[in-house]
């Protein structure tokens, strides 16, 4: 409050109040979206991943959950139970490493087997809320986890953060999943947002017998979507059984130091998110 009088030219040269979201974002010095166009492709695993790895480098990180009909990322960390403490700073987000933070509305429900019934503004509310009042404090990066498609919560994310980084799109070799990826493409550049590049994954198997790639579900898909859009293809992802099984135990799997084709391909894609000024 002031004491000044209301007068015209106070009117005139007064700056308007800075938006709550950009103040409390303001120690955050990038954000990315993880995002998809098509359910079931593991754009929630490369989030987490993409999360646990930066942190793994030394750098503080916050992880978002903004997936509010199907939240996983407390599953991943294996802190579903978990519920965030409140204090004067706003909601604190729950800690799973020593520099790495998460929220998601799975923390907010009553069990893992309860359904979040809402609809459009409903979900808007809690996304800008997660954006407002989570005491995210300083981060190097934030990411954020979408669900898929290009509905309510990535149009709300893209409109409500007031500087996004860029966006990693997640497919499959499938065409069914390309059909929908390609569609992400084009929501992210009509929202205004820098495509950082595409991840594919499940991108075959190696057979541990002959040490083979075994293209499971195709292959040229997404090297076509790449050049078709120009844009870059982050890493190819192979399928790892014990990404699966880590996931499904609480404990996200980043195989660091680990010799295999899937560790080193996904370093390429957290080298690509360092890379970004």
């Amino acid at each position: 409050m002031t004491d000044e009088p209301i007068t015209a030219e106070n009117l005139l040269t007064a700056k308007p109040e800075e938006p709550k979201i950009v103040t409390n974002l303001r120690g955050v010095k990038h954000t990315i979206m993880v995002m998809s166009g098509k359910g079931g492709v593991g754009k929630s695993t490369v989030a987490a991943n993409l999360a646990v790895s930066l942190a793994e480098r030394g750098l503080e990180v916050g992880l978002l959950d903004c997936d509010i009909h199907g939240p996983t990322i407390p599953k991943l960390f294996g802190v579903e139970n978990e519920k965030p403490d409140i204090d004067e700073s706003g909601i604190i987000p729950v800690p799973v490493s020593l520099n790495l933070k998460i929220m998601s509305i799975g923390f907010f429900l009553d069990n893992t087997d309860s359904p979040v019934i809402w609809r459009g503004p409903a979900k808007m509310g809690a996304i800008k809320q997660f954006l407002e009042e989570v005491s995210w404090g300083k981060l190097d990066y934030l990411i954020i986890d979408l669900p898929p498609g290009t509905g309510d919560e990535p149009l709300s994310v893209a409109q409500l953060i007031p500087k996004c980084d860029g966006a990693i799109v997640v497919t499959t070799p499938q065409d069914v999943a390309l059909t929908s990826v390609r569609k992400s493409i084009n929501f992210v550049k009509t929202v205004e947002i820098p495509v950082i590049g595409l991840v594919e994954n499940m991108s075959g198997i190696v057979c541990p017998h002959c040490n083979e790639k075994i293209d499971v579900f195709g292959s040229g898909g997404v090297s076509k979507a790449a050049s078709d859009f120009d844009i870059k293809i982050l890493g190819t992802l192979p399928i790892e059984p014990e990404v699966a099984s880590s996931g499904d135990s609480g404990k996200v799997f980043t195989g660091k130091g680990s010799t295999s084709q899937w560790y080193t391909e996904f370093e390429k894609i957290v080298d690509a998110v360092v890379e970004i000024d």
